[in-house]
């Protein structure tokens, strides 16, 4: 399916502010469905065609009356179903493209610059839907207004019933948030997105007055109050003085408290009291140039906040455990350093030196993922690392500086910690035994979804021997490489001589999806 980006800049005019501005609405529309009881749609009008430009002077079709053209229909952007309520929409319908004066209410709204609600329940589904359709504003900075878009806002009516208080102030909520919609001032402009965590109109709903006193509270923002420790009723209540009491009784009240609960801005806090952690959003009602009130959302996020602490204690030992387990390598790599310098036999010796090679490549791994904040490493720093390590041990013989082409990315600690020993390995017996003048690790993600890593590690040094046979190759270092690459990373390696001279070593390694 396109997104919304893909066709405004397919198919309409509109520019990139504009849809920066469509971002901000559709981010945080959720909020209109939900308490409209209704499926949103967001229209916008097609890019007028040559020949519709063209004849914009004559007949009109391009032009609404504003001096603003448009095509001869519109398209459907982005959509939404309310949680709060039955959908109209089963199917999506983003993509949908109208012609003009199929949809008569979307016309009229972006004409006449004003919500629609004239009209019968359509039954042409079966089912009566009630239309209404809302003009899409964005205020200039030179404080002009220009029109994007219009919202279809479609509620299903067949389970009406006499409506509560909740779904009265639900109603009344949506009507003023749509009216803020027409006149540019919803959604708010230069705050950051509303994050996917926030309150939802379902988690608990506040409606204040201009004075910031509670003129409903749905049961669920009730209980929240409730377990922050409120005996009386919220109803009547100065929303900031009652949370400042109950959250702030022996220490400095937040200023951001006082902002939120009164509704003078839009903003999010957090409050807590008797162990129990409120999240509140604010979200001003400023209708015909005024403040009317506010809305707040209210959700209890104790056990949410329990988890992520937990987690992040968790993380902590984690890392403290890589970091332990680190200097525990570099302990034993230094033990078997001071035994290799005992040693007289040159056999012994090199023996040691390679094993402290690999403790030092498992080591590297280890010290990465104690920084890391997940089980998740930017490889390309330890395959630097390692290729630097190999890279100072030959400087004494060869003075070969290995080289990295192509990145490896972030990739899983488990595998990591395999495919960097492989590296070592795979540079250490290139240097040693191949004597090269040129060494390189060549790595690409293979497309399409990067679901393959290959890593061919090449040197123009003297080659293979004459009948090479790697499965029958007594060579330590190849047969670690090999139960490293194919039992723990499931890869497939192959060794062979490189066109021209030296030696090409490939490895081909599946990574986990995402």
């Amino acid at each position: 399916m396109p997104t919304l980006s893909d066709l405004v800049v397919r198919h309409t005019a509109l520019d990139a502010a504009d849809l920066e501005w469509l971002h901000s609405l559709v981010s945080d529309w959720q909020l209109l469905a939900d308490l409209s009881f209704a499926d949103l749609i967001l229209w916008a009008p097609l890019l007028p065609s040559a020949a519709e430009t063209g004849d914009e002077g004559r007949d009109g079709h391009a032009a609404n009356g504003h001096g603003e053209r448009y095509g001869n229909g519109w398209i459907a952007i982005a959509q939404m179903r309310p949680t709060t309520g039955p959908t109209v929409y089963h199917d999506d319908v983003v993509g949908t493209v109208v012609a003009r004066g199929e949809r008569h209410l979307i016309d009229t709204a972006w004409n006449e610059r004003r919500i629609c609600r004239e009209g019968d329940p359509d039954w042409s589904t079966g089912v009566p839907v009630r239309e209404e359709t809302i003009p899409v504003r964005r205020v200039l900075p030179d404080g002009q207004g220009r029109f994007l878009a219009v919202i279809q806002r479609s509620t299903n009516l067949s389970s009406a019933r006499t409506p509560s208080r909740l779904e009265l102030t639900y109603l009344q909520s949506a009507s003023d948030l749509a009216q803020m919609v027409a006149e540019g001032r919803f959604p708010f402009s230069g705050d950051e997105p509303i994050l996917v965590r926030s309150p939802r109109v379902g988690d608990g709903l506040l409606r204040l007055d201009r004075g910031g006193r509670v003129t409903y509270a749905s049961p669920n923002a009730l209980s929240a109050y409730r377990r922050l420790g409120l005996h009386a009723d919220l109803v009547g209540a100065e929303l900031g003085r009652v949370t400042a009491t109950l959250c702030y009784s022996d220490e400095p009240i937040n200023e951001d408290l006082m902002i939120v609960a009164s509704g003078r801005a839009a903003k999010e806090t957090e409050v807590e009291s008797g162990g129990t952690i409120v999240q509140l959003r604010a979200i001003p009602l400023i209708v015909g140039g005024g403040r009317i009130g506010a809305l707040v959302l209210i959700r209890d996020v104790t056990e949410l906040r329990r988890r992520e602490r937990e987690l992040m204690t968790k993380d902590a030992t984690i890392r403290e455990i890589h970091h332990r387990v680190k200097n525990n390598l570099q302990t034993v790599a230094a033990l078997l350093r001071l035994q290799a310098r005992r040693l007289q036999v040159p056999e012994g010796r090199e023996a040691l030196e390679e094993a402290v090679r690999r403790v030092g490549s498992i080591a590297i791994v280890h010290e990465t993922l104690s920084h890391a904040p997940e089980e998740f490493v930017d490889f390309d720093d330890i395959a630097d690392r390692v290729i630097a390590m190999a890279g100072e041990v030959s400087a004494a013989e060869s003075a070969v500086t290995p080289r990295r082409v192509g990145g490896f990315g972030v990739l899983p600690s488990l595998i990591a910690t395999p495919l960097a020993m492989a590296l070592t390995e795979l540079l250490q017996n290139a240097l040693q035994h191949g004597r090269p003048r040129r060494l390189q690790v060549v790595v690409e993600r293979v497309e399409p979804g990067g679901d393959r890593l290959n890593v061919t590690v090449w040197d123009d040094g003297q080659g293979v021997p004459e009948g090479f046979d790697l499965d029958s190759s007594t060579s330590l270092g190849l047969q670690i490489v090999r139960t490293l690459v194919e039992g723990e990373l499931s890869g497939k390696l192959s060794i062979g001589p490189r066109e021209g001279s030296g030696t090409e070593v490939t490895l081909s390694i599946p990574l986990p999806a995402g």
